[in-house]
């Protein structure tokens, strides 16, 4: 299946000859009227481009088309130094950016890596947060907020990229009967004016006549929810940053010395000190290890695991947009997307039945307890991905039970990521203690990247000392309580 916006798309443009100068590792701001070619671009905004600019690839090589013409440096603007370049760590690059800072971008593995959390191929933008406890009502109208910079993302940036990042596909959340998250849910959306649907299995089976709906009684559909395709907005992001003047850096980093309460430097790998007005740490899973006695039982980073199966030869019933995203109890999923076309996406399973009663089995020991956990599991460094056969299985009972026609889909592919998780339930956006200049950015909950532009918004708010909301600055606070169970406890989370 084809992108139906790529007939509109305009020719690669023409190749850049703008000679590199290697002594200016980071230039003032990104050279204006030029452009890439188009394969040239997706290159250096991929896994490469980190390594690329490490070894002095100058911004000149992003070398911005009139679309992307950097704003002036602000008289007196300060030197930030992000360090973590999936979605939260490159969308605040680029809101720096735009406010006029110098920027520099550090990441381990580089934009969209296969270890980052933001690394899977799709994450899903919804705003159906009536299980969320506390902040419920600033989830739904943030996540509100980031379906329409996606949508505006895309207008602006789609043509330059010769492809799309958000597919408006629809969610549809089906239950066997109503529950306090439905109820919740339609509490936020009225509240907040959102459109939305509630109809009966009935209806379901009208619509989208594939799924297996024979005992659903409601369901929520919110039409103008959709799926990212995460990795290639990632890179993309980090790419825009880097065309508007900041410097990408691959490099592991730890804190340096504070003094007088301001954070001076953070170590490079090589032992090198990075110096800075200001930092912002968006590490994602491993900010327990970037700060051990800080946070190191206070967040939990497990793995969840994504399944992508083959849709039926010349069937698009499966394919967008003739299918919404969909949200079972502890599984959501949606359809295959253009483009690259990974596959119909299936996160989490159903369980396999209980056996029946046997009498010999009963009278026989208990069997042992289970072995502790692995440690490297929960070490985004070191952590294996492969799936399990409980969840590929799982997973298959579920397209069994809700899309029979797939029940035998071939599987193509599986991505698994390490998600964050506080105890509270919600982002951390707050300074690190005893400093006045270092931030601390991320714990996504498993939902942050929908919301990762205007998260990145608000940072940028806060590590300028423009004025916030002073109810924001408590709700996301710095945890103060620890989870009894060490960190990383494996487990996982309702998808995005």
């Amino acid at each position: 299946m084809t992108d139906p916006t790529r007939d509109d798309l305009p020719p690669a443009a023409s190749a850049l000859n703008t000679p590199v100068n290697t002594t200016t590792p980071c230039a003032e701001h990104a050279t204006e009227g030029a452009a890439l070619p188009r394969r040239d671009f997706l290159r250096v905004a991929g896994l490469g481009a980190g390594a690329l600019l490490a070894h002095a690839v100058p911004n000149a090589a992003f070398a911005a088309p009139s679309a992307f013409r950097a704003p002036p440096r602000r008289p007196g603007a300060s030197h930030i130094v992000v360090i973590g370049a999936g979605i939260w760590g490159a969308s605040t690059a680029l809101e720096l950016c735009k406010r006029g800072e110098r920027v520099t971008l550090v990441d381990a593995y580089g934009p969209g890596n296969s270890r980052a959390t933001s690394g899977d191929e799709t994450r899903g933008i919804r705003s159906s947060y009536g299980d969320r406890t506390t902040s419920g009502d600033l989830w739904t109208a943030w996540a509100r907020r980031a379906i329409t910079h996606w949508r505006e993302f895309d207008a602006e940036h789609a043509k330059d990229f010769g492809t799309r990042f958000f597919m408006t596909t629809g969610d549809v959340i089906m239950r066997t009967r109503d529950e306090p998250f439905l109820t919740k849910t339609r509490e936020f959306w009225t509240q907040q004016k959102v459109q939305f649907e509630q109809f009966n299995g009935d209806e379901v089976r009208k619509r989208w006549p594939v799924i297996n709906a024979d005992d659903i009684t409601i369901a929520l559909y919110e039409p103008d929810a959709g799926v990212a395709r995460a990795r290639h907005a990632t890179q993309a992001t980090a790419a825009i940053a880097a065309r508007l003047g900041a410097t990408l850096v691959t490099s592991r980093v730890r804190p340096g010395a504070t003094v007088g309460g301001k954070m001076q430097y953070v170590i490079l790998e090589d032992g090198s000190q990075l110096q800075a007005d200001a930092f912002v740490f968006a590490c994602g899973p491993w900010l327990g290890k970037v700060f051990p006695e800080l946070l190191g039982n206070k967040i939990r980073v497990p793995i969840g695991t994504a399944c992508y199966y083959g849709t039926p030869v010349n069937d698009a019933r499966f394919s967008f947009p003739n299918l919404p995203s969909w949200n079972f109890p502890g599984v959501t999923g949606w359809v295959a997307l253009p483009v690259d076309n990974r596959g119909f996406r299936v996160r989490g399973g159903i369980a396999p039945p209980p056996p029946p009663p046997n009498a010999i089995k009963e009278k026989l020991p208990a069997p042992p307890p289970r072995p502790p956990a692995d440690p490297t599991q929960s070490d985004p460094d070191l952590s294996v991905r492969w799936a399990s056969a409980d969840r590929l299985e799982g997973s298959r009972r579920l397209l069994e039970r809700r899309f029979p026609l797939l029940a035998n889909a071939p599987l193509l592919e599986t991505r698994s990521c390490h998600y964050e998780s506080s105890i509270n339930r919600n982002f951390v956006i707050d300074l690190v203690p005893n400093t006045t200049n270092a931030w601390v950015a991320g714990l996504g909950q498993a939902e942050g990247f929908k919301f990762a532009p205007i998260a990145a918004q608000y940072v940028t708010q806060r590590v300028l000392g423009d004025k916030t909301d002073p109810d924001l600055a408590k709700a996301f606070a710095m945890p103060t309580e620890s989870y009894d169970q060490p960190t990383g406890t494996p487990g996982d989370f309702e998808d995005e």
